[in-house]
């Protein structure tokens, strides 16, 4: 089987076996004698998908980073088999003493035991573990022991030691920070502990400095790279709600999303700004930066469209970003066709486009492609930061909501702190949605003047 697999550059039989044809797939059961296709359903090197191998090399912490449902607890319960199992049911393996860490005790043992993926559904009849529930405890036949842990209670680490463990879902952990540090100073038996962590990314502050490492190594897989043993109604319901999203990002995709220390926008608060439909809105526009050249590699044009319901009370007023149309590598006639498509597609009055770098060329190139747009040139006399803070406001006070697809634009969003942008490149997206808004709230809401009440 090794020859095979390296023929066709896979490192699991899955993928070989899935790209054979029916008569291949036939020969390969039909050499199987009655004990292999009885072992067969435990040989995890055979099934596992790409981003459930442990990695090679001498690594001390493996993260498998992915969205929900991508096979990460089958991943960590297979690497503790192979962890504890030997050649034969009483052989020793390369661990004797596990740690077993988990959120709470409950979900240690519904999840990481006894879940559907957990240790016992994975494990050969010969080589199941037994469950000892007053000491919370795992003992396999050849005399290895795992032991279960609680992250709400870090101090129950103090003190016994391990030559591995296996942490789930370390992200959403209230007491991670001290949890993890405890496990470290039990990590003290064999040659090279290890520890396997399975969790959905979540931006905190030990999981970050953990990715960051060197002895670390990390894997990433979405929903989707498990969709084999999903429900399709699950994937396209998820998808549906959150495609596009900084959220759909984090527990589809499996990224880690990372908001800048002193960020003037955060997660939590995009989050909050979330809809899914815009009301009927009393003016539209699109706002263009543009991007100084058009090559490869050069800053993307950002293209944000935007509106607002401007009646009653400023107080009352809301804005609704609609899209994200930016454009990369765009020529200035590219990306000035990209800016009045979307005024076409979302009926915007205005294209408001920043004029710094190309003064009048900017119009001109504009109406080049269509001579009746109506263009407002605006110049920027204070920095990035200046800008946007007062648009930051009105994130802050609920006056702003986000529809979903503008993912892009979050992260640039979550990135820019009060020091400057702290992301790569610079932030075309968020220069644009500053330009969208003020024109939208902050300027009329300059003009706008309670009115006065005469004494009577």
């Amino acid at each position: 089987m090794p020859s095979t697999l390296e023929k066709h550059g896979l490192r699991s039989a899955t993928g070989w076996i899935v790209s054979e044809g029916p008569d291949v797939q036939d020969a390969f059961l039909d050499s199987l004698e009655e004990g292999e296709l009885m072992a067969l359903p435990y040989l995890f090197e055979f099934w596992a998908l790409e981003h459930q191998l442990p990695p090679d090399g001498a690594w001390t912490n493996w993260i498998i980073m992915g969205g929900r449902g991508a096979g990460k607890t089958r991943a960590g319960a297979e690497w503790v088999r192979a962890q504890v199992e030997g050649d034969k049911p009483l052989d020793a393996g390369r661990c004797r003493r596990l740690a077993l860490v988990g959120e709470t005790i409950d979900q240690v043992r519904e999840v990481m035991i006894f879940g559907e993926s957990g240790i016992m559904a994975c494990s050969p009849p010969d080589r199941r573990p037994d469950w000892q529930a007053s000491r919370k405890r795992l003992i396999w036949p050849n005399g290895a022991v795992a032991q279960v842990f609680s992250a709400h209670e870090p101090e129950g680490l103090r003190g016994p030691q391990f030559d591995g463990a296996w942490v789930d879902e370390l992200a959403k952990w209230k007491k991670a920070r001290e949890t993890w540090d405890m496990l470290q100073f039990g990590l003290r038996l064999g040659e090279h502990p290890q520890v396997c962590i399975t969790t959905t990314p979540r931006n905190v502050g030990v999981l970050k400095d953990l990715v960051r490492q060197d002895s670390t190594v990390v894997t990433n897989a979405p929903t989707e790279a498990n969709s084999a043993f999903l429900a399709q109604s699950f994937l396209e319901e998820v998808r549906a709600r959150y495609a596009g999203t900084r959220l759909g990002r984090q527990e589809l995709d499996g990224v880690l999303l990372e908001d800048a220390e002193g960020a003037l926008w955060n997660s939590a608060m995009l989050e909050d700004a979330r809809r899914e439909a815009p009301p009927d809105l009393d003016r539209i526009v699109v706002a263009v930066d543009p991007a100084v050249s058009g090559k490869d590699g050069s800053d993307e044009c950002g293209i944000i469209v935007a509106g607002a319901c401007t009646q009653g009370p400023v107080q009352e007023w809301r804005a609704w970003v609609l899209a994200d149309c930016s454009v990369a590598a765009a020529s200035p006639v590219g990306w000035a066709t990209a800016a009045i498509r979307a005024m076409e597609q979302f009926g915007a009055e205005r294209l408001v486009a920043e004029v710094n770098q190309g003064g009048d060329l900017v119009a001109q190139v504009i109406r080049q492609v269509d001579p009746m747009v109506p263009v407002k040139a605006v110049h920027a006399s204070r920095g990035k930061v200046a800008r946007a803070e007062p648009v930051a406001a009105l994130y802050e006070q609920g006056r702003v909501h986000h529809l979903r697809g503008l993912g892009r634009l979050e992260d640039q969003m979550c990135a820019m702190t009060a020091q400057g942008y702290e992301g790569k490149g610079s932030p075309d997206r968020v220069d644009a949605l500053v330009w969208a808004l003020h024109e939208l709230m902050i300027a009329p809401a300059a003009k706008w003047r309670r009115p006065q009440v005469r004494a009577v």
